[in-house]
């Protein structure tokens, strides 16, 4: 019996799926992908590629982003030195959140009883899920990809997302997929029942980025 070869997607199909994204984060000349390739391709290109069905899409975050997501983490890290609830991972903190599904969140806090021993896990992808994952938005990310990544974070069991977004200066803070409340940045974060007691200025996310101006 000979083995079916899958035909990978169209750009035009993988565009009405994602929005238009920049056609250069798609790579299909291993589809169908695998966690080796996403491993791969990080030790080989130092670039970080996330896997959905089979397809790799290139997780790009500029300075910026970056150091939001630093503010973010920092934030959680001191919380956490004082609650020891979990750990937080950051913008190449890989995750198989179903098989066949690796998401990069650009910070990820995740509680110790994924793992109860309390250690870190030492495989590239581990099978684990954000309980708090934060995405800072890029100018290349859509807002289809965006509404699958929070399909797949709750749908692993992600109890809270945050979506920042450097432009308008907010957080949108997801409870579930239906779900979410929009804080500016005259409000606060807090971690909700996964961080109990955490607070954080949005104004102070942002802090650098008005001073850089």
């Amino acid at each position: 019996m000979v083995a079916e070869t899958l035909e990978p997607p169209t750009l035009a199909e993988l565009f009405h799926r994602y929005g238009p994204m920049p056609a250069k984060r798609i790579r299909l000349d291993r589809f169908p992908a695998t966690e080796e390739d996403v491993d791969e391709l990080r030790n080989t290109t130092r670039r970080l590629y996330e896997l959905v069905d089979g397809v790799l899409l290139e997780k790009v975050m500029g300075l910026k982003e970056s150091a939001i997501a630093v503010e973010i983490s920092t934030a959680f890290k001191l919380f956490l030195r004082q609650h020891k609830l979990g750990f937080v991972a950051g913008e190449a903190g890989m995750m198989r959140l179903a098989l066949g599904l690796v998401r990069i969140p650009d910070v990820s806090f995740v509680s110790w009883s994924q793992t109860p021993d309390r250690r870190l896990p030492d495989v590239p992808i581990p099978d684990l899920h954000p309980d708090l994952a934060v995405e800072v938005l890029s100018e290349s990310n859509t807002k289809r990809e965006m509404e699958e990544k929070l399909e797949n974070y709750f749908d692993s069991g992600a109890s809270l997302v945050w979506l920042v977004d450097p432009t308008t200066r907010t957080v949108r803070v997801y409870t579930s997929v239906e779900e979410s409340t929009t804080v500016d940045a005259t409000g606060v974060l807090d971690g909700g029942t996964v961080l109990p007691g955490f607070e954080l200025a949005v104004a102070q996310i942002f802090a650098e980025l008005s001073s850089a101006e």
